[in-house]
């Protein structure tokens, strides 16, 4: 097949998350066999940087490309139709790689000849809710560089240490479940996910380390080829154990939502956990690493391209069917954008409420503050009179004690008490009390 230049949207090549990496391992297999892919999306970052340094071209301006593509590989319908709109005349393939994300509703347009699901339930989401013909749509399930994610050597027995290999997992809505029914069955816990703030650049280095795997998606597939027995399990729920007898269904269905119906609780976990089977776990990792690598997957995609391109070469141009196509697109996309608008005007009503808000409690802060210094010298004062109040009593409390003191040496005197005897005699006391009176006047 003679070489193809492939441009590949996707809404951002940022954190190291799904389709983010799904573009760089399409792209570098793409390079590999002599092919031209370049990577685009408007929001650069981390992956877009390893893209590069695979020496895959990326670009957040589609006016970069000097010469068009021969197909258009698209990811997230904003970033497809800009591309087939700046292009014309350029053929596409587009991709749903989620059932939730608002991102991957697939847009109608004639130069999309090709729709791929990575499952059953984005296959059902094609063609109940954008409706996608059947005979347009192909299911090619996920893959593994099986280069990077190498074998391990055999399970244990049973399980010793565990992972949660999850960007969405926090402690609330996964982890702390899943420590519990570890802890339950002495198993150790360690984490790998972007929510949980344990981001790892090369998942691919650590994953042997570890004999059971809490997992969805690509991340699931990518434990199970190195060997690791799989639990399904995301922020959105639990699904069963993978095991050989299942391994169909559950790999029809990506490994994702529709797998994992149970709602989360350590002992539903605990229940899977307890199906730990190493020789079963060797089964189910023998056939992700013999029908699950890139290569094949890689072949596939590009004999889509090659079809796509062949079918646009038959086919004869309507520029009047795309004019309409992107119309109806633009319609159906104008309400998120008015709705989009709507949120940001009260975002920022609501931002100068809490600017203003913010300045009230910076004005009470100052009244407080000065209030505070206000009491704090009223209350020194009070100390200053308290003290002095305190000195006085005490000098008082001195006072009183000597003239108590006086007093007493004065009745203990042998004068007073020889008065005292003299006024208590019948006849000498009368004769002071009239002398008393009598000088009284």
């Amino acid at each position: 097949m003679r070489s193809v230049r492939v441009l590949i949207t996707n809404n951002t090549l940022g954190a190291r998350a799904g389709s983010e990496l799904y573009v760089r391992d399409v792209a570098t297999a793409l390079l590999a066999r002599g092919h031209t892919p370049v990577a685009y999306s408007t929001s650069l970052g981390e992956v877009a940087n390893e893209i590069r340094a695979a020496t895959v071209p990326v670009i957040s301006d589609l006016r970069s490309m000097a010469e068009p593509p021969d197909i258009i590989h698209g990811h997230h319908h904003l970033d497809v139709m800009t591309a087939l709109l700046h292009f014309p005349g350029v053929p596409a393939i587009c991709f749903c790689h989620g059932w939730l994300p608002w991102e991957e509703a697939a847009p109608q347009f004639p130069r999309i000849l090709r729709y791929v699901a990575v499952s059953q339930t984005c296959r059902d989401r094609l063609v109940f809710e954008h409706g996608i013909p059947e005979d347009k749509i192909t299911i090619l399930s996920n893959f593994v560089d099986l280069d990077r994610f190498r074998a391990r050597g055999p399970l244990p027995g049973r399980p010793g240490r565990a992972l949660v290999f999850n960007n969405q997992a926090t402690e609330e809505n996964l982890i702390r479940a899943v420590r519990a029914a570890c802890t339950s069955q002495n198993i150790a816990l360690d984490i790998i996910g972007a929510a949980s703030g344990s981001a790892c650049a090369h998942p691919e280095a650590r994953l042997g380390e570890y004999d059971l795997v809490f997992a969805t998606g690509r991340s699931a597939l990518e434990a199970m080829a190195v060997g690791a027995a799989v639990v399904l399990a995301d922020a959105w729920g639990i699904g069963p154990m993978v095991t050989a007898a299942d391994f169909d269904r559950l790999q029809s269905l990506n490994f994702g939502l529709r797998a994992i119906p149970e709602r989360t609780c350590p002992e539903k976990l605990a229940q899977e956990i307890a199906r730990y089977d190493a020789e079963d776990a060797a089964k189910v990792s023998g056939r992700v690493r013999s029908e699950s690598g890139r290569g094949p997957i890689v072949d596939r995609l590009v004999t889509l391209y090659q079809d796509a391109i062949d079918e646009h070469i038959r086919s004869p141009q309507d520029a009047s069917a795309e004019s309409r196509a992107a119309g109806t697109y633009f319609r159906w996309l104008a309400p998120y954008l008015k709705e989009r608008s709507q949120l940001a005007a009260e975002r920022r009503y609501f931002q100068a409420e809490l600017e203003r808000v913010r300045t009230d409690l910076v004005h009470a802060d100052k009244k407080q503050a000065q209030l505070l210094i206000d009491l704090r010298s009223r209350s020194d004062c009070f100390d200053t009179t308290m003290a002095s109040r305190d000195e006085e009593c005490e000098r008082l409390r001195i006072e009183r004690d000597r003239l108590q003191a006086e007093l007493a040496a004065v009745f203990s005197s042998r004068t007073l008490r020889l008065r005292n005897r003299l006024q208590h005699t019948p006849v000498v006391g009368k004769l002071c009390r009239f002398a008393a009176k009598l000088a009284r006047g």
